[in-house]
């Protein structure tokens, strides 16, 4: 077994004499337990999880689905880039969700701007869905389509190799198709990325790196 239990533990004794789990020698990746819990992972504004370290290639074609819930207007949600400028970017700025595709010859964005600044902000779970197929790109929150023009339609291939950060990254990682460094500040759950027939299921305990970020422990209302 080489990852830690998704649970809470308490009142644990060793030989008669209890813990204080209050004031550790040391602590690495243990928030506390909520009363209310829901399924998702709680990432607390201050980080990032790091997935795929060998780097994910999105290539032509990659369909991305998730499901957040937060009361912040800013907050990045994915990035995956490269050494050059193919990169796609997943953030909410503004209270707005901005997704941007660059295939080598130019940034291109599709805008969700919803009626109101605090509507994605409200701390209730929203179902996202970032479509690139070739130069084409398109952006579905909670079901209203977004879809934007290319006019890079020659460049067709995001050529990455960067792992996929999630909610946030590092200072001295470069995202070509990120605006904000803003670490998201709420929840995260069922993210999917489908390339071809292949969806994978990203489960964040499996990261090679987390910061700030509890997987499988979700409060039950934002704390």
């Amino acid at each position: 077994v080489t990852h830690s239990i998704p649970a809470c533990i308490g009142s644990m004794t060793i030989n008669s004499k209890q813990l204080d789990s209050e004031s550790p020698v040391s602590i690495f990746a243990v928030n506390k337990c909520y009363v209310t819990t829901q399924d998702g992972t709680f990432f607390d504004g201050s980080g990032f999880a790091a997935l795929v370290r060998e780097g994910y290639k999105v290539r032509s074609d990659v369909n991305i689905t998730l499901e957040f819930r937060t009361t912040a207007v800013h907050g990045v949600l994915l990035g995956i880039s490269s050494a050059k400028v193919d990169a796609i970017g997943l953030e909410i700025v503004h209270g707005k969700v901005l997704f941007h595709v660059n295939n080598g010859a130019g940034r291109v964005t599709a805008i969700y701007e919803p009626k109101a600044t605090n509507n994605l902000c409200d701390g209730r779970w929203h179902k996202l869905e970032a479509n690139k197929t070739k130069h084409r790109i398109s952006l579905i929150i909670d079901g209203n389509l977004v879809l934007t023009d290319n006019p890079y339609i020659q460049s067709t291939s995001a050529d990455t190799n960067n792992p996929i950060y999630v909610g946030g990254y590092p200072a001295d990682v470069k995202q070509n198709c990120l605006t904000s460094k803003s670490s998201f500040h709420g929840c995260l759950r069922n993210l999917v990325l489908t390339r071809g027939q292949h969806a994978e299921l990203f489960d964040f305990s499996r990261a090679f790196d987390l910061r700030g970020v509890f997987p499988h422990s979700c409060p039950g209302a934002e704390q």
